[in-house]
């Protein structure tokens, strides 16, 4: 990717910004024809589509193909919303990539537990030449990124990350996993006109535009650490932490007891692991009956966790959006991935007004994920996107 040139003069901004739109009409019908008014879809390379899981999602797959037919749209199911009027529940928000400016290919991976990564890569590889041919007209500076999208509940979500970043070169992916509120029981990806389970989707966004990925959380480790004495990988469930049952010596380490522990408690007191030198959130899913943890990412036995302590939230986003702006020569559009356990924190801290003030006058629209993908990691309680800028 390119960015803007800061010494450069600043580009002629287009006259087709990304378009954005959202209703909460109950009707699929009448949601998806609300939708496709705004948005304009003749006019359109692709959208992308974050629904509440709380629609009849058949219904609104019928109604959305009615209206986008040779229109390449994906999307998923979510946690709540970011509209452009900012953060929502219970909504379908679409974003629209004018023809005039982008392009949008994509591709599906069925059955994630036979999942086979030789192939998969032989495939997106296919993806990243398409998405090359498709975009010729834009001439020879053209940004990329990978938008992955996947199953929330697969829990294959690292294997999947490695293998299509690997594959995908120095075009980087950023994305987010999948949700329905915080039920836990079913999350849907869309992709060739239906929502599915067990399947995760890579659609490449090419731009004659600056585009920037990003990556930003606000905790830091603090003192207190711990280690995982036992788990299931397979299952992201920690039975014991510092040879003590696991949810009792969470609590315990945390100030507080076993029935309070909950979404608030997770979303205040993050699990963090240092990989390469940096820290990293491991989020906490749910305390279980047995006394046990369930996690949104991959564990193991004999791995050091620090308890993360909170930094202020609304100078990261003001410092992360004044970076951003540079980078790109202006923002567009951003492609937001917010952890649900984020949203949680802001609620708690009383700060979700401010932080959807923020996501309106920064342009953020995007949904609210059981976890993000940045290039080859899937990771926790982070606020990930793509920042898309004016302009050629």
């Amino acid at each position: 990717m390119m960015p803007l040139m800061l010494d450069a003069p600043l580009p002629v901004r287009s006259r087709s910004p990304v378009r954005t739109a959202a209703t909460r009409l109950a009707d699929p019908d009448a949601a998806a024809q609300a939708l496709f008014a705004d948005l304009d879809p003749t006019t359109l390379a692709g959208v992308l589509i974050f629904s509440s899981s709380c629609y009849a999602l058949d219904a609104l797959a019928e109604a959305i193909n009615r209206r986008s037919e040779g229109l390449c749209v994906v999307g998923c199911t979510s946690s709540g919303e970011i509209t452009p009027e900012g953060s929502a529940e219970g909504t379908i928000t679409a974003i629209g990539f004018p023809a005039s400016d982008f392009t949008l290919t994509a591709v599906r991976f069925d059955h994630l537990d036979t999942f086979d990564a030789r192939s998969a890569q032989s495939v997106v590889r296919e993806l990243v030449a398409a998405s090359v041919a498709a975009s010729d007209t834009f001439g020879s500076i053209v940004s990329r990124a990978a938008i992955f999208l996947v199953d929330g509940l697969s829990h294959r979500e690292e294997m999947l990350t490695v293998t299509v970043q690997d594959a995908l070169g120095d075009i980087p992916l950023i994305g987010g996993s999948s949700g329905d509120g915080l039920d836990f029981k079913e999350t849907f990806i869309f992709q060739d006109g239906a929502f599915r389970r067990d399947a995760a989707l890579v659609a490449i966004l090419s731009s004659a535009r600056p585009m920037q990925v990003f990556r930003s959380q606000h905790y830091a480790p603090g003192q207190v650490k711990m280690v995982i004495t036992g788990a299931d990988p397979v299952g992201r469930v920690v039975t014991e932490i510092n040879a003590e049952p696991a949810a009792e010596e969470y609590a315990r380490l945390t100030g507080t007891t076993v029935d309070q522990l909950g979404p608030s408690v997770f979303a205040s007191h993050p699990l963090m692991v240092r990989a390469g030198g940096e820290y990293y959130v491991r989020s906490i899913q749910s305390a279980n009956p047995d006394g046990s943890l369930t996690f949104y990412c991959a564990i193991d036995e004999g791995v050091v966790l620090t308890l993360g302590e909170a930094r202020n939230i609304l100078d990261g986003l003001d410092s992360l959006f004044d970076g951003l702006e540079s980078a790109v020569g202006g923002i567009d559009r951003i492609v937001g991935f917010d952890c649900v356990l984020n949203k949680i924190e802001a609620e708690q801290r009383q700060l979700t007004r401010e932080v959807s003030r923020m996501f309106v006058e920064h342009r953020v629209t995007g949904f609210n994920t059981y976890g993000e993908q940045f290039h080859a990691l899937h990771v926790n309680q982070t606020f990930s996107g793509l920042a898309i800028g004016w302009g050629r």
